[in-house]
């Protein structure tokens, strides 16, 4: 199935190449957008797989937008853009709910990869990206008291440590020896007792809680 993106950044010939690149890479680009105002009416007009998003914009940037994306519509993944890879920045973009975090120096093929992964709910989690920001998360976000009373089982610990190691769903399954509808399953649960949205969150609420660790 083809992944439909939205481009979101103020500069018109930055939003120009990148459409091109990206339809060559095969995406359908199914919308434009000049500021996070603009983002957030487009996702909820279109509904696109992913957001490629810049993160200084005008009036509402790319970090609250990313918020207000996720929060209206959760299934839209938001991959962020930046000159600069502020750590900053990234915990606050990860926090906000964003999928990936790319400078804007990458190449098409990366940023293609990026969008592959963020729109493949099955992606495995990138431990250069989180293990880049986690010591800011650390920082801003400190273990709340109550995490303890959302304890996750033995089994959903191994789940979640092979995840954090780049695992796909598929993977998880071989290497546990249980079906991926199993994993899936431990996997929803886990949501919900960490009180995340995905992977990415999944696996950084954990790290904080002490429950797996990134190498």
């Amino acid at each position: 199935m083809t992944i439909r993106l939205v481009l979101a950044d103020d500069h018109r010939m930055l939003r120009e190449g990148l459409r091109r690149s990206m339809a060559d890479e095969g995406f359908d680009v199914v919308g434009e957008a000049g500021d996070g105002e603009e983002a957030v009416r487009l996702c909820n007009d279109v509904r696109p797989d992913v957001v490629l998003m810049d993160v200084t914009m005008p009036d509402v940037d790319g970090v609250q937008a990313t918020a207000r994306i996720r929060s209206e519509n959760p299934d839209v993944r938001v991959v962020m853009l930046t000159m600069h890879a502020d750590d900053s920045v990234i915990a606050s973009a990860i926090r906000a709910g964003a999928s990936g975090y790319l400078v804007k120096d990458c190449s098409t093929d990366e940023i293609a990869e990026a969008v592959r992964l963020a729109a493949d709910d099955d992606a495995a989690l990138s431990p250069g990206l989180a293990a880049s920001m986690l010591d800011e998360v650390r920082k801003l976000e400190p273990v709340n008291g109550n995490d303890g009373d959302r304890a996750v089982t033995k089994r959903e610990e191994e789940v979640l440590q092979l995840i954090a190691d780049g695992c796909s769903t598929s993977e998880v399954a071989q290497q546990l020896y249980i079906s991926q509808k199993t994993v899936k399953n431990h996997l929803a649960s886990i949501y919900q007792k960490l009180d995340a949205r995905d992977r990415t969150q999944a696996v950084l609420r954990a790290v904080r809680m002490g429950i797996v660790r990134l190498d």
